[in-house]
């Protein structure tokens, strides 16, 4: 149960932290081309999500499980740690 509330906690709030920095940056689908505006957002997004989900389980006392996880993870997309 405290692994799936990590997970729901670390995507809401990747997710609400990637809307204000477009934000503040300026940075809107309205005022950029749709095919730069959305890989940015989403390459951001996952940049965040994966710090997010390290610093979200270090208070719940899972952090060496999702340290695991992350390795594995990144290992998959070529990122050896």
């Amino acid at each position: 149960m405290v692994i799936m509330m990590i997970f729901a906690i670390t995507g809401s709030l990747s997710l609400y932290i990637t809307i204000e920095l477009f934000q503040f940056i300026g940075l809107q689908a309205e005022n950029l081309n749709p095919i730069i505006f959305w890989p940015i957002r989403i390459i951001l997004l996952f940049i965040i999500y994966q710090v997010l989900l390290l610093l979200v389980a270090l208070p719940f006392g899972q952090f060496q499980y999702f340290w695991k996880f992350e390795k594995k993870f990144l290992n998959r997309f070529g990122f050896k740690l």
